[in-house]
């Protein structure tokens, strides 16, 4: 049976009620994660630490997001493997700035993570017929998910292929925060923004982001509310 914290003889510490909410709403948590990278991106991007600050709150999330896989029905080993070469080459890039390789592949290898993340949210809204309030933030923490996911991908086909996007400054090298802001205005399908793929394959990859935004408002999105909508009529 399952017991109210008030019923407890002693009543739990509050890092005892952070566990109980982390378990019981991972993807709100990931969420939250999310959203404060977003945040805190324009204030440590121009600093010295800037990025190795950004690249232990990306490794924080990787580690939100294995313990949110385990909440749902994909393979939690499969996402701790994807998740630990993820994290070896971010902080192997730290340290080797300047060695493209090491850097494609730990934008690579984020990249692949989060879509296998993003997979298992959509899973696990898929999962039932019963809207839980943890599916819920899972739309969001899916959402940004993704977003994180291509604008990975981005910056991986821009070290490979220089000066594939383009901004109101002309072609060169964009920052994290700028294909981070054009991943999500490409997945949102707003348009708002300044930034742009000129090369083929960043073109290629666009399309594919823009197919996939529209799907998950189709497939997703509408089926939790058609759900919400059922079960409110019960």
């Amino acid at each position: 049976m399952t017991m109210m914290w008030e019923d407890l003889r002693e009543p739990p510490s509050t890092w005892g009620r952070w566990k109980a909410t982390l378990r019981k709403q991972p993807s709100a948590f990931l969420l939250l994660v999310q959203v404060l990278v977003i945040l805190l991106l324009p204030f440590l991007a121009p600093t010295f630490y800037g990025r190795a600050v950004i690249s232990l709150m990306s490794l924080f999330a990787v580690t939100i997001a294995v313990f949110t896989v385990r909440s749902t029905p994909a393979l939690t080993w499969l996402g701790a493997t994807l998740g630990l070469p993820a994290v070896a080459f971010e902080i192997w890039s730290l340290f080797d700035t300047g060695n493209s390789t090491i850097l494609v592949m730990a934008h690579l290898f984020l990249a692949v993570f989060y879509i296998y993340t993003a997979y298992a949210l959509i899973s696990y809204m898929f999962e039932d017929y019963w809207v839980t309030k943890d599916e819920l933030f899972a739309v969001g923490a899916c959402f940004t998910v993704l977003v994180f996911a291509f604008a990975y991908l981005f910056l991986a086909i821009q070290e490979i292929w220089p000066r594939s996007f383009t901004s109101f400054d002309g072609p060169g090298q964009r920052s994290f925060l700028e294909l981070l802001y054009f991943s999500g205005a490409n997945l949102t399908s707003v348009g708002l923004s300044d930034v742009g793929p000129i090369r083929p394959q960043a073109r290629a990859l666009v399309t594919v982001e823009q197919l996939g935004g529209v799907l998950y408002v189709a497939m997703v999105i509408s089926r939790l509310v058609a759900l919400t909508v059922i079960r409110a009529r019960q």
